[in-house]
């Protein structure tokens, strides 16, 4: 179900996102492995397709198991933990595409994936801050993951379906 809906007051919608099973359907019909390392870097990490692109391989820090992303969004530099089983892919650094590549094999996977919602590269960070989210990351910890100066612009990617305040309710008053 989407919930591409219009934000209070500001008439702009809510950003599509992906779930587990969804993401896990994109994977499975990625058959180019720097692609897949691209969806990944996006799904996992929160990284925008121009930083997923600048990455090398000195760029891994195994022993910190962080990333260094070097001139993000406002010429900022950071480091981005990236989870243990992504590990090993990183050895495919540099992806070798460009920005436009990897938007259109996205979009093809995902088309091949049955995905029916309207969803771009960027939908694979929107996914990330709603998957930890819901898995118990602070508001703060996942704006320092994304980069972000402010924690209102982390809260309009932190996308909470109606469904799960629902859950949250009921679980209140069991």
């Amino acid at each position: 179900m989407s919930y591409g809906v219009l934000r209070e007051g500001r008439g702009r919608r809510l950003p599509e996102v992906l779930n587990e099973e969804e993401f896990a359907k994109i994977v499975s019909v990625t058959k180019n492995k720097r692609h897949l390392l691209a969806f990944k870097l996006g799904f996992f990490c929160g990284l925008r397709v121009s930083e997923i692109v600048k990455l090398l391989s000195s760029d891994v820090d195994v022993g910190r198991k962080m990333l260094f992303v070097r001139q993000g969004k406002g010429h900022k530099d950071r480091y981005v933990p990236f989870p243990v089983p992504l590990g090993k892919a990183l050895n495919g650094l540099p992806v070798g595409c460009g920005v436009r590549a990897l938007e259109i094999a996205f979009k093809k996977a995902s088309k091949r994936a049955g995905i029916v919602k309207d969803v771009h590269f960027h939908t694979l960070r929107h996914s990330a801050a709603t998957f930890y989210l819901k898995r118990g990351m602070s508001l703060v910890q996942v704006q320092q993951l994304l980069g972000h100066s402010s924690i209102s612009t982390t809260m309009i990617y932190s996308h909470i379906s109606p469904t799960d305040v629902q859950n949250t309710m009921n679980d209140i008053f069991k």
